[in-house]
């Protein structure tokens, strides 16, 4: 299959800022909350154990409506999603912000990744709409990953500098303002939604993907600890796992399916969707270890572990923009995926190497700065190929399961390695078995990482972008 020529965007780079803004936003508020955990716990009375929901509330819907949020950007269009995604977003920030108990923080939180969940998909919707496959598309995408690539580590930063200054509300309020900008540029930058398919919505289909990834995404995430599993959340996974497979079942029978399961005879969607899941699996999870080192090890305050980050968002943010358009114009999608991943497999290397009790930040900079330029050129690429050789109205559904992969593996690998990390800890464990664990959890994703290089290796076309296809410059 093959896109449409896309249309012509008047003001390309003003477009591409505001689709890039919201991928950001939706990206750094995952991290934005973790530093301001331990105030809002004294606020508003949560219990040990019940904090995490303010994290896993937001992860759990998100995840669990991508696939929705998807098929409504191809059926009911893209702009109108982004904008809905917008207001929800905004306003579900301003509650919690404004939030006097557990209860109503961990209800706000929800309906943020529901609003997270319609801007994900109808953003790369419309980055796919407005620029045409080829050199403006993998420039727009690679500004577009270099937003979401960077959204973490600045999330860190960000959420201990408001909350060091004006407190935790602000991790929330800050939403609101920027939504609102968002907001009232949209009519001016962005196309109106082209006629939409007149076919079914699919509401079985709806219905099973939404229950059974949200029960996924919950019985991975759920426990007292992040990342042990409680016998609620094995059965939550299990019943997921079950509704997942009838959906898979009802859209091989339905006429007009949520997923079509043609996309899956494009084998850059399958290896896409394949690798996003072993990329966040690791890399993703290596955030939080890599926090806990600093915190935990060398004692860093969390507005000084914030910073730490630094360098790595500068590093990704780079690759992205100048290293990750160039390699795919010359080496095309699957070698700058591979040189990409590779990269990072070596930076877990590295940063591993690098802990060590009574060692130094500067110890692990080397392998910061690897993992930063490493995943600043991994991640465009993969959204490139997600979006390759996809139909229009099918567009918004391809970024959707490549989302989904992108969170369900960021919930698989923060369990998975945060328990090969902790396995055997005492609570009151020394600083060198938290250092041998941390090291043990870094070969373990550098291993699962290196499969992802032979996945990519072996699956993605290798064809190279047309130097022929030209279309409006971001």
């Amino acid at each position: 299959m093959s896109t449409a020529p896309s249309r012509t965007v008047p003001r390309p780079g003003l477009t591409l800022a505001l689709l890039a803004f919201a991928q950001f936003m939706t990206a750094i508020d995952f991290d934005i909350v973790f530093v301001a955990l331990p105030e809002i716990g004294r606020d508003l009375g949560f219990s040990e154990q019940s904090l995490q929901t303010v994290v896993s509330a937001y992860t759990v819907v998100l995840g669990g409506f991508l696939l929705l949020g998807g098929r409504a950007a191809d059926r009911l269009g893209a702009r109108r999603m982004f904008v809905a995604g917008l207001v929800v977003f905004g306003l579900s920030s301003l509650v919690a912000g404004l939030a006097s108990g557990p209860t109503v923080l961990v209800l706000a939180r929800a309906v943020q990744g529901l609003g997270a969940a319609l801007l994900t998909p109808s953003t790369l919707k419309l980055v796919t709409a407005h620029f045409a496959e080829g050199p403006a598309r993998n420039k727009a995408l690679a500004v577009w990953g270099a937003a979401g690539a960077t959204g973490a580590a600045v999330g860190a930063l960000g959420g201990g500098v408001l909350t060091s200054l004006l407190g935790w509300e602000w991790v929330f309020f800050v939403n609101v303002p920027l939504m609102a900008i968002a907001l009232a540029a949209t009519p001016t930058l962005l196309s109106r939604d082209h006629t939409t398919s007149s076919g079914g919505f699919d509401l079985p289909g709806a219905v099973l993907a939404t229950a059974g990834f949200t029960l996924v995404v919950l019985g991975l995430v759920s426990g007292p600890e992040i990342g042990w599993l409680t016998p609620r959340g094995v059965g939550a996974l299990v019943l997921g796992l079950v509704l997942v497979g009838l959906f898979v079942l009802v859209e091989s029978r339905t006429r007009d399916p949520l997923v079509p399961l043609r996309l899956f005879r494009n084998r850059n969607v399958v290896a896409a969707t394949a690798v996003i899941f072993v990329f966040m699996g690791t890399v993703g999870t290596q955030y939080y270890l890599f926090t806990t080192y600093l915190q935990t090890v060398l004692g860093y305050s969390p507005l000084t572990a914030g910073f730490a980050f630094l360098p790595l968002s500068i590093c990704s943010l780079l690759a992205s923009m100048t290293l990750v358009p160039l390699l795919l114009g010359r080496l095309g999608i699957r070698s700058t995926l591979v040189i990409g991943m590779t990269g990072v497999t070596a930076s877990l290397v590295v940063l591993a190497l690098g802990m060590s009790v009574g060692g130094s930040y500067w110890a692990a900079l080397p392998g910061v700065l690897l993992w930063g330029t490493s995943a600043g050129l991994a991640f465009p690429p993969l959204f490139v190929s997600v979006s390759t050789g996809v139909a229009p109205e099918q567009q918004g559904v391809a970024s959707a399961l490549a989302s989904t992969s992108q969170y369900l593996g960021s919930a698989v690998g923060l369990a998975a390695l945060v328990a090969v990390a902790s396995a055997g800890l005492e609570p009151d464990a020394t600083p060198d078995a938290v250092v041998a664990g941390l090291r043990l959890a870094g070969w373990v994703a550098a291993a699962v990482t290196l499969v992802g290089v032979g996945l990519a290796a072996a699956i993605l076309r290798p064809s190279r972008t047309a130097p022929q296809q030209q279309a409006t410059s971001a």
